[in-house]
């Protein structure tokens, strides 16, 4: 979280020079009722100062989307809202430089990755969605009845409605565009609540959006926090018909509790503790950069990354060595520079938490084969975020830092010797978002992701999407699937109309 910081009155004529993020309602930026500092994950320093939406404005946003659903929006066709989302993604590529800059100082995340993961998915998914919904069908049955007659019985798909999409700091811009491109593909209306850390992609999108075509009001972005804030009062307001979520899992908890009263649904994608699979017939070289890339990419703030490895005794000891000089290759720095792999943590409060799980290890018995520690960088970076990318051995199952999830760039390794053993010890979790398996059997290899007992198996490869398959978790890490049809299904009602004929 954000550190918060008294504003001045609305009143105040005091000019504000800090660039100013403000709430985006009914096509037109929105001053808050106060509001809150965004400091840079790379050194430290103030970066915008955000406004903060309070109940009068989560209405307002509300009321804007409601208006929205009822006016030409919602009485668009199917292919005039695929031609509009289409136009969507050629102006995201316009943008392009933009997004990049706006993720890129929320996040503080290498340019390189910005440009190859986020704003290219980010484009991507709108296309995606545009095709799905113009490709898809609905159930239609022909009825024959004892009597002779006959009836025709066909769904229809209605929006849901208003949705509230609520979107974490870790992939701000790529997980925004994966719930709300089908949200408006299937005719919704939407309220995004950015989370603090991350406001700056979402209220240039929300721009972008009126620019390509979308009418005001169907998209409108509130800044602020959760409990007491934004969140509760978005989540809570009658006028939202459902919700979509991604982040952690006790956030996820507390939504569940504030659409319950109005049994509105949710779709939730939430924490994971992501275990990898390595037996001994695995190709090595393959399986230890994949496993580098599962653990370290986006500085382990991804709900998909790996925490724990589990390898076959016979190559625990060079999966180890491998993983270890993998570690020492990445390089800690600025995100323009070219050879930076790997940046900050999202905020001194995210790497607090994260060290003190390295304490933890520890004081568990935990071997620390590198990292664990906070870098000295120089070059002004010293005032940012920064934490080692760090490897663990020595605990098990039974321990807190193999079980909680951590969300940084830190992995345990665990041996193991039979095939038996490696699938109860990946399942022995209260998580179940993805896992990995590494071997060169293929029949192995199907059969063991198979009983992984999570949304995504992957077989040696990791963070490989189609984006038509199935997105979710299982357990804590979440409730619903997204992806292709899934998509569909959450964000519409369908209605079935039956005629005799």
């Amino acid at each position: 979280m954000s550190s918060q910081t008294t504003w001045p009155s609305a009143a105040t004529t005091t000019p504000r020079t800090t660039r100013q993020l403000r709430n985006f309602i009914g096509g037109e930026p929105v001053d808050g009722v106060g509001g809150f500092d965004k400091f840079n994950p790379v050194d430290g320093s103030l970066l915008a100062e955000v406004h903060e939406a309070g109940p009068a404005e989560v209405d307002r946003a509300v009321a804007s989307a409601r208006a929205a659903l009822e006016g030409p929006w919602g009485r668009m066709s199917v292919g005039e809202r695929a031609a509009i989302l289409r136009r969507v993604a050629d102006s995201i590529e316009r943008r392009f430089d933009d997004l990049v800059a706006a993720e890129v100082g929320d996040t503080g995340k290498p340019e390189t990755l910005a440009r190859d993961l986020d704003v290219a998915r980010a484009a991507a998914n709108f296309r995606a969605f545009a095709d799905v919904v113009s490709a898809a069908g609905l159930d239609s049955y022909l009825t024959e009845l004892p009597d002779g007659r006959r009836a025709l019985n066909y769904a229809v798909r209605k929006p849901l409605g208003v949705v509230a999409v609520i979107v974490p700091w870790n992939l701000p811009l790529l997980l925004l565009t994966w719930k709300l491109a089908p949200a408006l593909a299937t005719g919704n209306t939407a309220v995004v609540k950015p989370s603090e850390e991350t406001p700056s992609s979402a209220t240039l999108l929300a721009e972008i959006l009126v620019e390509a075509g979308v009418p005001a009001g169907v998209v409108n972005v509130v800044h602020g926090f959760g409990a007491g804030s934004a969140g509760e009062y978005l989540t809570t307001h009658p006028g939202i018909d459902g919700v979509t979520f991604t982040g952690e899992s006790s956030s996820g908890t507390a939504i569940m509790r504030a659409v319950a009263p109005r049994v509105r649904p949710v779709s939730f994608e939430l924490g994971g503790k992501n275990a990898a699979v390595v037996f001994a017939d695995a190709d090595l070289d393959q399986a230890i950069a994949g496993l580098a890339r599962s653990t370290y990419l986006n500085t382990g703030q991804v709900c998909l990354c790996t925490e724990r490895i589990y390898v076959e005794r016979a190559i625990f000891d060079d999966v180890a060595a491998g993983l270890v000089e993998q570690a020492e290759r990445l390089r800690l720095g600025r995100p323009e520079n070219p050879a930076t792999t790997t940046g900050p943590l999202i905020s001194q409060q995210h790497r607090e938490k994260v060290l003190s799980y390295f304490e933890l290890a520890r004081q568990e018995g935990a071997n620390v084969l590198v990292g664990g520690g906070v870098p000295t960088l120089g070059d002004g970076l010293d005032g940012g975020s920064w934490i080692e990318p760090t490897l663990l051995t020595g605990l098990d199952n039974s321990h807190r830092t193999v079980r909680e999830e951590i969300f940084g760039p830190v992995a345990t390794l665990i041996p193991f010797d039979t095939e038996a053993e490696a699938i109860a010890l990946a399942n022995d979790t209260d998580y179940g978002l993805a896992a990995v398996t590494w071997t060169s059997d293929l029949t192995r290899g199907h059969r063991v992701a198979q009983q992984m007992r999570v949304g995504m198996s992957w077989v040696n490869t990791w963070y490989l999407r189609d984006l038509r398959s199935p997105f979710g978790g299982v357990g804590l890490s979440g409730i619903g699937r997204e992806g292709g049809h899934h998509s569909l299904e959450f964000y519409t009602e369908p209605t079935n109309v039956c005629v005799q004929l």
